[in-house]
Order: C-alpha cells, then sequence, then structure tokens
C-alpha cells in the first residue's frame, strides 16, 4: 500500500496557502489581524483556545466558505483534502464505499484494492464490510483517515483526527500519517501540545490577537514520544495555552 500511495503522489504540485486579514459569520467576529502562511510541503500546527476561529481557517482554505465573510486575502490550491472534526460517513455505505465515496462522486472507477489496501494500513481489515453502525467512534475516525490519505491531494486539512483514538492508536495513525503525507502541505488542527510537539515543522497558537510561533523540537517529524525535547515542547505548549484562559 504504501507503494502504491508514494506512486500516486509522484509529481503532485506543492503549493502555498496564505490567510490575512480577519473573518466573521453573520456579522459576528471570529478572528482579526491573522497573518498565516503554510511552508509548502511541511507540516503547520495550529494550537489555540476553543472558539478562537481554527476550525474556520480550515474551512476557507477548504472553500467550503459560504457563510464566513473574509476582509483580507487567501491564497487557495485546487487540490485539497479535509478531515473534519466529524467523521461524516455515510451510514448506508461499508467502510470500504465510504473511503471510495470521494472517486465515485467524480464519476471515476473506485480502486477497491487500494482502498482496502489502505483500511488495512489503518488497522481495519476485518471490517471492510462493515457500516458505520456497526463499528466504535475510533474505528469510524479511522475510515475518515483512510478516507482522506486515499484523496492523493497536494494540501491535506487535519481537524483533530485522532482525537476519538485511545492513546496507542493514536500514536501509530500519527506516524502513519506523517508517513503517508510526508512532501505534503499539511494544516492540523488540534488541542494536543504531544500532538503537534511530534508533529510539526512549524508550530503556532492562535489567539484573539493573531498568531505566536512556538520552537519546535529537533529532528523530523515524527517525533518519539519519548525524546526529551519533544516533552519539553509539549510542556510549554501546554503552559503557553494555559495562559491564555
Amino acid at each position: 500500500m504504501n507503494q502504491a500511495l508514494k506512486h500516486r503522489n509522484d509529481g503532485v504540485d506543492k503549493p502555498a496557502l496564505q490567510l490575512s486579514g480577519s473573518a466573521s459569520i453573520s456579522g459576528e467576529p471570529i478572528f482579526s489581524g491573522l497573518d498565516l502562511q503554510l511552508e509548502t510541503g511541511k507540516w503547520t500546527c495550529l494550537l489555540g483556545k476553543s472558539g478562537v476561529g481554527k476550525s474556520t481557517v480550515l474551512r476557507l482554505f477548504a472553500g467550503l466558505s459560504e457563510d464566513i465573510a473574509l476582509n483580507g486575502h487567501i491564497s487557495l490550491s485546487e487540490g485539497v483534502a479535509l478531515m473534519a472534526q466529524s467523521d461524516m460517513l455515510l451510514p448506508w455505505l461499508t467502510s470500504l464505499d465510504n473511503v471510495l465515496i470521494g472517486a465515485r462522486l467524480r464519476g471515476e472507477t473506485p480502486d477497491r484494492t487500494l482502498g482496502a489496501e489502505v483500511l488495512a494500513r489503518v488497522g481495519l481489515a476485518d471490517h471492510i464490510d462493515k457500516k458505520p453502525v456497526a463499528l466504535s467512534g475510533g474505528q469510524r475516525q479511522r475510515v475518515a483517515l483512510a478516507r482522506t490519505l486515499i484523496e492523493d491531494r497536494p494540501v491535506v486539512l487535519l481537524d483533530e483526527p485522532f482525537s476519538a483514538l485511545d492513546a496507542l492508536t493514536r500514536a501509530q495513525m500519527q506516524e502513519l500519517t506523517a508517513e503517508q503525507l510526508k512532501g505534503r502541505t499539511v494544516l492540523l488542527v488540534t488541542h494536543d501540545p504531544l500532538e503537534a510537539a511530534r508533529l510539526g515543522d512549524t508550530i503556532l497558537i492562535m489567539t484573539d490577537s493573531g498568531l505566536s510561533g512556538v520552537p519546535v523540537p529537533p529532528g523530523a517529524p515524527p517525533r518519539a514520544i519519548e525524546a526529551a525535547d519533544v516533552l519539553l515542547t509539549q510542556a510549554d505548549l501546554l503552559n503557553r495555552l494555559r495562559r491564555m484562559k
């Protein structure tokens, strides 16, 4: 499966995304003074208190902005995959058919062999023919992750993609996702300081007044959970977030 996905990724353009300005929904301000540029081919991890506008940023980059008024500038990519907080699985489809739904909606012939391989890679080889009602919350989230991985997009937007997983599975899925999305432009919204410390090439905290950068640990993602520098960054992030309350 790794070779299949990496082969599909060869030659994919790596666009840079930028967003600046302020946004509101139904006249209610969401954020202002934002100046965000995603480094091409790298992971940017975005943290911040609930309600500060992190998911709105993702929606803007995904082009899901019909109800968002943006006063500023945004540069977009035509090739974007979004994994939202909700798994958004279609209840009448099996795990495999949910993974392949993008191809079906585009009128393409789904690659069922590749879909099965991706599901096996996220630990769901025995759940391919199950519908969402028969899956746990963590299993449903892994189906959604597989659906995102198979989409083969140069830009990937992840909104708390591992939040429903137990600690061991979360670590494994972080490593798998980092491997499969190497070289992609990734924006990860997370509330987990350890996740950001493991995965971020750039770590940003979003506040009511803009963005603040946080030094990242040495080494390429995914970094070891037990690494001293990773744990120090986790503590630093947690302390910064606490001071925002």
